[in-house]
């Protein structure tokens, strides 16, 4: 397949783009090709520069959870811009999605709308620390919660593809009271409250870790963590930025069956649009100004674009609970496909699915932590990536990625995904 635009594109983007791109792993480095730029989408459906077209199982990296240009929220944005693009003030549609996420989400008495999942982790941790005047942060290797300083620690995502699980630019002092634990092991956890009695604000995590492929949590695991922070005064916050509102409409702690005390959320909740939000507990929440003294701003948090994109969406989610239904089915089917493929080619590759989120590893250790995930074969990945791809399958270009499902996703478009990873992996492993 020739994308000769696309190359011209990326030639051109690496004179006035560091590597070319906006976010790192589009670069798409870690698979030893060039990313594909991309005009238009549709459905389930994506089109390059080149006028190729592939089935897109990166989805925005989550929030086409409808599926592209889904005409709800297409007329819900039409609509929007016909009265302006931004204000920097309160609209009515900021009251709206709020007390809809609360009625989805009964334990969010409050929220604060911004605009990434990078600011409004960093918001909760603020939060977290002005409450409860404790300082110390306890994250898990592998979870990604943005690129602020202190959670640049043994992150996942587009770090773990690099192999830089820290950045240049981070001073020591930013990260001093960042604990790192391993995911999946509450022992872990329970031996830094241990020697840190006190001294915890809160525990963040990814609770389906999301960054470092797809790695559910143990049942107890979560568990765990919800009676550690209550017994020790302590801020549990679930990073839902990528599983909020996609797993189910409360989201992993409706999934679960776990409260968390703070949430951060991103992607969905703006139907495609930049936008990010925190919330959680009121008596937590009112801490933040002008009500209490932790400071947190922003011109375009709540831009009446995105709200309107994101109330449309969500609205469609929480009358129509069938849609996850759909969705979980349909990501089961690709999952139990690909299993028996490997099988057939006796390919090492273990598949983690959690609602309609799924990767395939490609290793034959079953992964359950940031250690098993790093087993995996990257580079045998990065030829599987680049088969699928010439066959007009569209998967993320990195080992440590998600694939995401959406409503749009027909059944022949996982015969057809199916069809183009067995002949991917024939191709990878049928000699062997």
């Amino acid at each position: 397949m020739i994308n000769k635009t696309s190359s011209d594109l990326f030639k051109r983007a690496k004179e006035v783009m560091p590597g070319g791109v906006n976010s790192p792993v589009r670069a798409f480095r870690a698979v030893g090709s060039d990313p594909l730029f991309i005009k238009k989408a549709n459905g389930s459906k994506i089109y390059d520069a080149d006028g190729h077209e592939y089935i897109d199982y990166i989805c925005s990296w989550g929030p086409m959870i409808l599926g592209h240009n889904h005409p709800i929220i297409l007329d819900a944005v039409a609509k929007a811009i016909q009265n302006g693009l931004s204000y920097g003030a309160p609209t009515e549609n900021e009251v709206l999605i709020g007390e809809l996420i609360r009625k989805m989400v009964p334990n969010v008495e409050m929220i604060r709308m911004v605009n990434s999942g990078t600011e409004a982790v960093m918001s909760a941790i603020r939060v977290a620390r002005g409450f409860t005047g404790r300082n110390k942060i306890i994250k898990f290797e592998g979870c990604y919660h943005g690129h602020s300083d202190s959670m640049l620690v043994k992150a996942g995502s587009g770090l773990l593809t690099e192999g830089t699980p820290d950045s240049l630019g981070v001073p020591k002092n930013a990260t001093q009271d960042t604990l790192t634990a391993e995911y999946n092991n509450i022992e872990s956890v329970r031996k830094f409250f241990e020697n840190n009695k006190d001294e915890i604000a809160a525990v963040i995590v990814e609770p389906v870790a999301a960054n470092m492929g797809v790695v559910p949590p143990k049942k107890e695991f979560l568990e765990g963590l919800r009676a550690i922070c209550t017994e020790n005064k302590t801020i549990l916050i679930f990073d839902e930025v990528i599983t909020g509102f996609r797993l189910a409409r409360g989201g992993a702690q409706e999934y679960f069956g776990i409260e968390a005390d703070l949430v951060t959320y991103g992607k969905i909740i703006g139907g495609g649009m930049p936008v990010g939000a925190y919330g959680g507990r009121r008596e937590i929440m009112e801490y933040v100004s002008p009500l209490g003294g932790v400071y947190q701003a922003g011109t375009l948090s709540g831009n009446p674009v995105a709200m309107a994109a994101g109330l449309a969406q969500l609205t469609m989610l929480y009358e129509n609970p069938e849609i996850y239904e759909k969705i979980n089915k349909t990501t089961e089917k690709l999952a139990e496909g690909f299993r028996t493929i490997a099988a057939k080619y006796n390919a090492p590759i273990s598949v983690n699915v959690a609602g309609s989120l799924m990767c395939p590893f490609f290793t034959d250790k079953k992964v359950e932590n940031y250690n098993d995930a790093k087993t995996s074969d990257t580079e045998a990945y990065a030829k599987y990536f680049n088969s699928i791809e010439e066959r007009g399958i569209y998967i993320a270009p990195s080992q440590f990625e998600a694939m995401f499902m959406s409503y749009a996703h027909s059944d022949e478009d996982i015969d057809k995904t199916l069809q183009a990873a067995e002949e991917s992996i024939k191709k990878i492993w049928g000699g062997k």
